[in-house]
C-alpha cells in the first residue's frame, strides 16, 4: 500500500468549509457524522472535523487559530498560474490573503488563511531554475 498523508483539521462549520474546499477543486468525500475527507490528489487528505471530535483526538484543547498556528499545510502545483488561481478563488471565497507572493526564481509561493485561520501555502517550484537563484 502506498503512503498518503492526511491533515486533520479542526472547524467551525464543517458545511462552510467543505463548500469553500470544493470551490477550489478539491473533492469531499464523508468520512462520518462529525468529519469530513477532502481530496486534494491521490496521495494527500485532509480531513475536516467537528472540533469537539478533534478535540477527543488530541485529547487537548483545540488551537486558537486567531493567536498561534498548529500548522501551515503547503500544497505544491505544476504551474505558477495554478498558485495565483488556488489562492485568488481561495481569498474570493472568504479567505484572509497574506500578502505578496515569495517569488525566488525557482520557488513561487501565495498563501492564505482558510475560514477556520488554518494557514496554507500553494508552492511552485521551477526544477530547471533550482541552483541559480
Amino acid at each position: 500500500m502506498s503512503k498518503t498523508l492526511l491533515v486533520n483539521l479542526p472547524v467551525h462549520d464543517r458545511a462552510k468549509s467543505v463548500e469553500f474546499f470544493s470551490a477550489l477543486g478539491f473533492t469531499p468525500d464523508p468520512a462520518g457524522q462529525a468529519s469530513t475527507r477532502v481530496v486534494i490528489s491521490d496521495a494527500c487528505s485532509v480531513l475536516l472535523h467537528e472540533r469537539a471530535t478533534f478535540q477527543r483526538y488530541t485529547n487537548t484543547p483545540v488551537t486558537d487559530t486567531d493567536t498561534s498556528r498548529e500548522v501551515i499545510v503547503g500544497v505544491s502545483v505544476d504551474e505558477r498560474a495554478e498558485v495565483d488561481d488556488l489562492v485568488d478563488r481561495a481569498i474570493a471565497g472568504g479567505a484572509s490573503d497574506l500578502g505578496q507572493a515569495q517569488d525566488d526564481g525557482f520557488l513561487y509561493m501565495r498563501g492564505f488563511r482558510d475560514l477556520d485561520g488554518h494557514q496554507w501555502s500553494f508552492v511552485h517550484m521551477n526544477v530547471a531554475a533550482f541552483g541559480q537563484a
